[in-house]
């Protein structure tokens, strides 16, 4: 970190007065990356370069509250101070045992009592705001003044009133992407994060936050500017009633003028800029996990990373049973007796075990018979998750999280939420802290990004926010998933694990997919659903279908359910955002190479060099067949002779995709 003297300051600005010790620039630790700051009377501004090229111009940044001075002299600095960090973190349930975690520091005291802090790693920067006092905050400005009107990836919230802005508050944060100039994007529309800019020279750049514990979610969108996007938070809920889907949520009724209400000391999430060479550098970005909070749950041991059966996607289905299937005992230990025997960690009960309509947890449908499913899941090595609605989670808290973890439950899939107020967001914080006390784990449905969550509470294993297979239960034919799902690893997947609920296997090509929510399929191939388990970050993944249909195909079954859902090391071999990716993987002596492709044949060549110079033992390859283009669920699978530095060529049909396991020595 270094000054700059005033002269230059007042040329490159244009403003007369500033002194000299206002002015920083902070460079990443590889000198690549360089964060301009300036001090000015109404604010902060900051610019950003990359390795010469200039990609963000001055862009003014504030925090404004009841409580501190937000003109004239507030914003001038007092002190500041830098350090540097070079460290090495644990991150278990994650996509790799260890990360660096290296970067320099600038942080700035202000006139005003207000603090600030920026980071600058060798992927991006980030800054975050601290408060002297409690204080009520009004509004957060955050801008972005990109150098050119380039192209972004960002996706609409779903809920759009142009007569009721209100409405787009409640969302679910599901929907796909739309590509376009950011001067092209609706202003009237918000965007949820993460969101992609494609810049100059192959560029990507992935806005999102992390530590988001205390304050409400970040929303963005287009000012009709070139350029440039601006930031939105929902204001703090000031009355809300139970109501909305079967009465399970929170809804809204008036909001306060003001956004948050902050402690003494306490700090607004990391504004994050993730910045790569190309689309491969951008999926491994760790950014959001670093910037987190250490985990707040002193034991982890007892945490269990893992796979599920689920019913919900498959309505319950199965063959060949003398009980009609659906919501009831013999059914659940029929999906027991499944899971047991593929050696699967639970059974997630989703929603109807509990009686409708009431939002009361403690209230058990007579067709259930609940204890006796968690005796039977234990004496198979299986333990129950059940789903909850957020209002009967969270009115009942820790009546429901005591009596059903001495029951045996092992933990709960909360969901619903479809907001990401304070009020919202105090929500998680709370939930996850009350199962970690109970010592259950933690899933949350119609829920935000994890945002860094799952550092700080790694209790919480996923978080949807993703625009999953669920969604084909009822998909327009017009929906491109495929393009969909080489999308999200580049931008949902940098704000971490996601549960996007793979594993069908009744598939479908752009002329055989069609939505039907009794048997439903997936788009795409067979081994496309195969290397989504290896291309997505899933700590607790779901085998999505039937067990009568993964028992009609055992050898796939196997080897779809013996994927680890955590990992020792991942590496991202090549990829595009919107058309392809392939990941590697390793668990122990094991790798696991998953690549998909959008509806483009494509062919893919990489060799085995990152496994150095361990002699492969084994090589087995799932791809899809000669026929996937026309008969989606074909695959073939086959064992391979290979060497490190050989190179291997794999074709993906339309939708394809495919998964090799290596063995080394």
């Amino acid at each position: 970190m270094k000054k700059i003297a005033f002269l230059v300051l007042a040329v490159m600005l244009g403003v007369v007065g500033w002194a000299d010790e206002d002015w920083h620039v902070l460079t990443s630790p590889d000198g690549k990356l360089v964060t301009s700051i300036a001090c000015s009377p109404n604010g902060l501004n900051y610019k950003v370069e990359y390795n010469g090229t200039k990609l963000m111009d001055w862009s003014s940044i504030s925090l404004n509250t009841d409580k501190h001075a937000s003109i004239k002299n507030g914003w001038y600095e007092v002190k500041s101070k830098s350090r540097k960090v070079d460290e090495t973190i644990e991150s278990p349930f994650y996509r790799q045992a260890t990360m660096e975690n290296r970067y320099n520091e600038l942080t700035i005291k202000l006139r005003n009592g207000i603090t600030v802090e920026f980071r600058a790693y060798n992927e991006g920067m980030a800054y975050r705001w601290k408060t002297d006092k409690a204080c009520k905050v009004t509004t957060e400005k955050v801008k972005y003044e990109f150098m050119e009107d380039w192209e972004t990836t960002a996706p609409y919230v779903i809920h759009f009133d142009s007569t009721n802005h209100e409405r787009q508050y409640n969302s679910s944060f599901e929907n796909h992407y739309k590509r376009m100039p950011i001067s092209e994007l609706d202003t009237r529309r918000l965007c949820f994060l993460p969101l992609l800019v494609h810049g100059s020279n192959g560029i990507k750049i992935c806005i999102t936050e992390s530590g988001l514990l205390n304050y409400p979610g970040l929303y963005m969108h287009g000012t009709r500017e070139k350029g440039v996007l601006t930031g939105e938070h929902a204001p703090l809920p000031d009355r809300v009633e139970q109501g909305g889907y079967g009465n399970l949520q929170e809804v809204v009724k008036t909001r306060k003028n003001h956004i948050a209400e902050m402690a003494k000391g306490e700090y607004t999430p990391w504004r994050i800029m993730m910045v790569a060479e190309n689309s491969a550098e951008l999926a491994m970005n760790n950014m959001s996990y670093l910037l987190a909070e250490p985990s707040r749950v002193k034991d982890i041991s007892w945490i269990k990373p893992g796979k599920s059966a689920w019913e919900w996607w498959n309505s319950w289905h199965l063959e060949k049973v003398d009980f009609e299937a659906g919501i009831n005992t013999q059914t659940y230990k029929a999906y027991i007796d499944f899971a047991s025997k593929y050696n699967l960690d639970y059974v997630i009960m989703d929603e109807g075990w509990s009686v409708r309509n009431e939002a009361d947890l403690m209230k058990v449908v007579p067709e259930i018979d609940l204890p006796e499913i968690v005796k039977y899941g234990k004496e198979k090595g299986v333990g129950i998750i059940l789903w909850a609605g957020h209002y009967a989670f969270n009115r009942d808290m820790e009546r429901v999280c005591q009596h059903y973890s001495e029951m045996g439950i092992k933990g709960f899939k909360i969901d619903f939420m479809d907001r990401d107020d304070q009020l919202a967001v105090d929500f998680y914080k709370r939930a996850a802290e009350m199962c970690a006390k109970y010592r259950l784990v933690v899933d949350f449905h119609g829920a935000f990004k994890p945002a860094g969550f799952t550092r700080t509470y790694p209790n919480v294993l996923n978080f949807e926010g993703v625009f999953g297979l669920e969604q084909m239960r009822w998909a327009k034919l017009e929906w491109d998933q495929m393009q969909y799902d080489t999308e999200i690893p580049f931008i949902r997947q940098a704000a971490g694990p996601m549960d996007y609920t793979p594993g069908a296997m009744l598939n479908g090509t752009q002329n055989t997919f069609r939505p039907n929510s009794m048997e439903p399929m997936s788009q795409g191939t067979r081994c496309h659903q195969l290397a989504l388990y290896v291309v997505l970050d899933m700590p607790l993944a779901m085998l999505c279908d039937s067990p009568s249909n993964y028992e009609k195909e055992p050898e796939f079954t196997k080897m779809l359910a013996e994927i680890p859902t955590t990992w020792d090391e991942t590496r991202v071999l090549a990829g595009e955002v919107g058309e392809y990716i392939v990941t590697a993987r390793r668990k122990g002596n094991l790798w696991y190479i998953g690549g998909i492709t959008n509806w483009e044949t494509r062919t893919v060549e990489f060799d085995l060099s990152f496994i150095g110079n361990q002699q492969v033992r084994s090589a087995t390859m799932y791809s899809d067949s000669k026929n996937s283009s026309r008969w989606a669920s074909d695959y073939s699978h086959t064992a391979i002779d290979c060497k490190p530095m050989q190179k291997q060529q794999v074709r993906m049909a339309p939708g394809g995709g495919f998964m090799m396991k290596v063995e080394v020595e």
